[in-house]
Formats: C-alpha cells, sequence, structure tokens
C-alpha cells in the first residue's frame, strides 16, 4: 500500500530530511586521507543522537552501523570498518535518521583528496541523474518517469545503472510502497499522486551494471570492479511540484 502524507506529516519530514542533510554536509569536512569509515560511523551516530534523533539504518534486516560506506567499486551497503581512506578514493555515504516518528534518507559520494578527472565526471553525472529523476517526481507522471530520466542521463554519459537496488517509498518506516527503480520506461509503474514521499538514489556504475554481494552478506560490489558512485534525496510529491525535503 502507497501511503499519502499530509501537509503537516511532510513538515515533520523535512525536520528528518534536513538532519541527514547537515549530517552528508559535515562529513565532506571530515572526510580526508587517513580517516576511517568506522570513525565516520561513530561520528555519526553521536551526532544523531545528540539532535534528538535515532539512526534508521543501525539494526534495520539486522544491519550493524548507522551509516554505509561504500569505497570505490563498492555499490552500497558496506559496514563500516577500520580500514583508512586513501587520497584518490571515492565514499558514497548513505545515512538515515527517524526524529518525531519519521525517517530521512540522503546519500552521496565524496572524494577523498584529490581524485581522478574519471571519478570526479562519475560522480557529476550521477548526481545529475538524481536530479533528472526528480525533475520527474510530478503529480500524474508514473514512477517509470523518474527511471527512465535517471537510466538516459547515465547511458548517455556512457555508465550504467545499477539495477538491483532501487529508491522507495519512505515515511514512518524506512521503506515503503512503491519501489522506485532506476531504469525502465516512461509513462509506466504507478501513477504519482500529491502526498507520495520518495527516496530517489541512483547508484552509477563508470563500467557494466552487474552487481554482486560480498560474503558479509551486506556489501555489494560491481561485479567488474569498476568505479560506482550514489546520490540520494528525500523528496515529497507536491502540487507545486517536487519538494526535497532532504537539503539545507
Amino acid at each position: 500500500m502507497i501511503y499519502l502524507k499530509s501537509k503537516e506529516e511532510i513538515e515533520l519530514m523535512r525536520q528528518s530530511g534536513r538532519l541527514v542533510a547537515l549530517i552528508l554536509s559535515q562529513l565532506n569536512k571530515i572526510i580526508t586521507p587517513g580517516v576511517t569509515t568506522l570513525e565516520l560511523d561513530q561520528w555519526t551516530e553521536d551526532f544523531i543522537r545528540r539532535h534528538g534523533a535515532t539512526p534508521a539504518f543501525k539494526g534495520y534486516r539486522g544491519y550493524p552501523s548507522t551509516i554505509c560506506a561504500s569505497v570505490n567499486h563498492q555499490v552500497v551497503h558496506t559496514i563500516p570498518s577500520r580500514e583508512k581512506l586513501k587520497e584518490g578514493d571515492i565514499i558514497s555515504i548513505d545515512v538515515g535518521v527517524k526524529l518525531n516518528g519519521y525517517c530521512g534518507d540522503a546519500a552521496a559520494t565524496f572524494p577523498v583528496g584529490i581524485v581522478s578527472s574519471a571519478a570526479i565526471r562519475l560522480m557529476e553525472v550521477t548526481q545529475h541523474c538524481l536530479y533528472k529523476g526528480i525533475e520527474q517526481a510530478l503529480a500524474g507522471n508514473r514512477i517509470g518517469d523518474i527511471s527512465y530520466a535517471v537510466q538516459a542521463m547515465a547511458e548517455a554519459n556512457g555508465f550504467s545503472v545499477v539495477r538491483e537496488y532501487t529508491g522507495h517509498g519512505i515515511g514512518r518506516n524506512m521503506h515503503e510502497e512503491p519501489q522506485v527503480p532506476h531504469f525502465g520506461l516512461p509513462h509506466t509503474g504507478p501513477r504519482l499522486r500529491e502526498g507520495m514521499v520518495l527516496a530517489i538514489e541512483p547508484m552509477v556504475n563508470s563500467g557494466a551494471y552487474q552487481v554482486e554481494v560480498l560474503s558479509d552478506g551486506w556489501t555489494v560490489i560491481t561485479k567488474d570492479r569498476s568505479l560506482s558512485a550514489q546520490f540520494e534525496h528525500t523528496v515529497a510529491i507536491t502540487a507545486e511540484g517536487p519538494d526535497i525535503l532532504s537539503k539545507l
């Protein structure tokens, strides 16, 4: 079932969204060569709790950490560790919080020090993919319009979109209906209605779209070990157009 949110609920979700946006903006200052992803995770959990919220990911379906911290060819769901980030790495941070009973979810990919021009281009295109998808988050459109916009942007730039993992509805629960694939045909799928809130989160690979899961049962990597990037926003469908809740 797709749950439509009232304007009051959307404003509560905006508070959650702003908190995840604030976290990502602060992490951007902390991410440097030599820091471990475990240190980023511990900082984030402390920050969330100091702001009166709870980490939405920790314990969710058994996930052990506050953030997903995916480096280079890691795509998503990477458990933070004591491994140090190195100059030239890129890292995708996905973070969720629950505040006042509602979830916020966002992600971004960051450079670690000076990175290659190829990595910069991947990150830029992935972010453009996200915003192309958001442009289609209009009442009366369909989920497939978002999906197609993301895929078309990625493939026009020589990249591929991960297919096994999708965006999703979000509200009192981290994952609600509908699913939001980042590939597909326009004018297909559920119709977008005012009051829907979606987490749109394209994962874009510099190589092929195929992925595999490591033996820890969580970490997803590109099958060809190519770089991957992810950007995500929580977006409300309103009469005035898409409303990005996960921004400062």
